[in-house]
This record gives C-alpha cells, structure tokens and sequence, in this order.
C-alpha cells in the first residue's frame, strides 16, 4: 500500500493547495527574473541588492528553479501541490538556518544577508502552512477529506 493510496484525491482543498503554489512559485520567479536581469555574479559572496535582497547568480537560479516547481505544482494541482509546498517550505526554513550559520563568511554561496534569513523563513512558513492546510492537525473534523480518507 502506498501513501498516495490513502489520500484523497478530489477535493476542495485542492484550490488552497494550488493557490499557495501559484503565489510562492510567481514570487520567486520574479525574484530569479529580476537577479537575471541585472546580470549577477554567479558565485559572488558579497551580492547585490534585487527587490530588497541580496542576490546573486546563484541565488537566482535556484529562485527560478524552485518557482517553476511550484507553479508546475500549482498547474497540475492535488495532492501533488501539497506535499510539494510541505518539501519547499520545509526547505527553505532549512535554507534560512543554513543562511544564517554562513552569514559573512567564505561558505556564503547563496549571498544570504539578514533579511534574505527572515525571507526564507517567512516564505517557508507561509508556502508550508498553505501545504499543511486541512491535512495536519490534531482534531480534523468529519467532514474533511483526509480525515473520512482514514476513517472509511
């Protein structure tokens, strides 16, 4: 038997799934987009400032990267985007600790300065939470679908 077995497949907390994707994947392109346009270094340490972060080459590759994930998410839908958001926020609240332990040093290949962190975290929480949404809690109520998935 597998997990996907036991989800439920169509329901309304598909469009909560997908929206979350679509708002975190187009956010995340434009900032790639943007770090494109100003032809960034690829591996410069220091960075330049793009939309109020710091950035570089790097950076805006994995940024675009990651934001057309979301939006394929986003498109395709279900179950799909949601455990997809749970991966990219649990990521990028990972990347936020991992910003923060190389901030000013050689090791800072992603050009992470301080508010890059508190973005990281604040992204990763909000596309995690649009993950979660109606699918993790304590006390799920009858009528949800994960919850009649697992109480047949």
């Amino acid at each position: 038997m597998r997990l996907s077995d036991e989800l439920p497949q169509d329901h309304r907390l598909a469009t909560v799934y997908r929206y979350g994707a679509a708002t975190g994947g187009v956010l995340l392109l434009a900032f790639g987009t943007l770090g494109f346009l100003d032809r960034l270094a690829f591996f410069d340490t220091t960075g330049r400032q793009v939309a109020g972060l710091s950035s570089n080459g790097l950076l805006s590759l994995v940024s675009v990267l990651v934001g057309l994930a979301l939006v394929a998410g986003a498109v395709i839908g279900g179950n799909l985007a949601s455990t997809l958001n749970m991966i990219v926020g649990g990521l990028f609240v990972l990347s936020g600790f991992a910003g923060l332990a190389v901030l000013d040093s050689g090791a800072n290949l992603l050009a992470f300065r301080m508010p890059n962190v508190i973005f990281a975290f604040a992204m990763g929480l909000l596309i995690l939470t649009f993950g979660m949404y109606g699918r993790v809690s304590g006390g799920l109520p009858h009528d949800n679908p994960y919850w009649r998935a697992r109480h047949p």
